[in-house]
């Protein structure tokens, strides 16, 4: 197993693959945030990019990722770069001993994710999956809830995701809002309803926002029933129009009692004025979410320093993908989907 020894002072050293808005936000954390790291490196398929972040944070870039991964300094790599990238990049980067931590989704394709976790089995190395929602404080605690049973049996489950805006609707790929965006909400109801199997999938969804991109595949708002094995009843909502700002909410209803999570604001400071109760929302999930993204970065360092298991790995993303896809057919066919086995 690829690792540092626990009583070691060294930091983890990590590279990072993907300079865009998640990978500049990974980097900044793991300069400011993550204790026990010490970021060396970024890379990115555009080397202007990575050479500007570079220069901002004070640390080599490398001329692409394959030169990232074959830097001796590195030890662990972050992969942030474009999704579909994704199962490439693990895959390469285990191929080089390095311990990979990549952003959601972990591939496109069942096949994809079964790849990279192969990859990094085959060479030892952690492999831990972005998740972030598991390492928001409200969200974990919900979590320590039901697995103290205060909760009694989960019956019902909500998760829901809402963004301020799209930018430039033509440049958001098919299919985004359950790949992409739900596919967090997914994560967080299998997780808030542990040991339990998802058996059916039903997904409506349309082009609210900017209808005329729907005929190019862009659906924009939806809603996900997912049914489970033990009875409870989930849904997922997401929307790329949220004009008070980024929005995440959770909540698990169960026979003794029921919790919720999340309601936009970055702090729980309330105004009461003249002019009415005001809270500060956050614009952006980097924002919105910045302790739960340093959670997970520093958990992935710490799994990676003591060689114990990560906390979320290639499992759970495929898990999750699963829910994701089974949206897709749900819409193509306009049926329930029944998923397999597998669960």
């Amino acid at each position: 197993m690829h690792q540092l020894s626990p009583a070691t002072a060294d930091p983890v050293r990590v590279g990072i693959v993907g300079t865009g808005r998640i990978g500049t936000s990974h980097a900044t954390l793991l300069r400011t945030q993550v204790p026990g790291a010490r970021l060396v490196a970024v890379a990115d398929a555009f080397p202007d990019s990575a050479r500007a972040l570079g220069d901002r944070l004070g640390v080599r870039a490398a001329g692409s990722p394959e030169a990232l991964f074959g830097d001796a300094e590195v030890e662990a790599v972050v992969v942030a770069a474009s999704s579909t990238a994704h199962a490439d990049l693990v895959t390469a980067a285990a191929a080089a001993g390095k311990a990979v931590f990549c952003e959601k989704p972990a591939g496109m394709t069942l096949e994809e994710v079964d790849r990279g976790i192969e990859a990094c089995r085959a060479a030892g190395v952690p492999f831990q999956v972005g998740f972030n929602r598991r390492f928001a404080p409200e969200f974990a605690h919900a979590r320590r809830l039901v697995d103290e049973g205060v909760l009694g049996t989960p019956q019902l489950l909500r998760s829901l995701t809402r963004d301020p805006g799209l930018a430039d609707p033509g440049a958001v790929p098919p299919w985004t809002i359950f790949t992409q965006t739900l596919i967090h909400d997914f994560d967080t109801l299998l997780w808030l309803n542990p040991g339990a199997r998802p058996v059916t999938v039903h997904a409506t969804a349309d082009a609210l926002v900017a209808p005329d991109f729907k005929d190019a595949g862009l659906l924009d708002t939806a809603v996900v029933v997912v049914t489970f094995d033990n009875g409870a009843l989930a849904t997922a909502e997401a929307s790329f129009s949220a004009a008070y700002g980024y929005d995440v909410r959770g909540e698990v209803f169960g026979s003794r009692g029921m919790v919720t999570m999340g309601d936009g604001a970055t702090s729980s400071l309330r105004l009461h004025d003249a002019s009415g109760r005001h809270a500060t929302t956050a614009r952006g999930d980097v924002e919105l979410l910045s302790h739960a993204y340093a959670g997970e970065l520093t958990a992935f360092v710490e799994a990676v320093r003591a060689g114990t298991p990560v906390v979320v790995g290639g499992e759970d993303a495929r898990r999750a993908l699963r829910v994701a896809l089974a949206c897709i057919e749900s819409m193509r066919t306009g049926t329930t989907v029944r998923l397999g086995e597998e669960g």
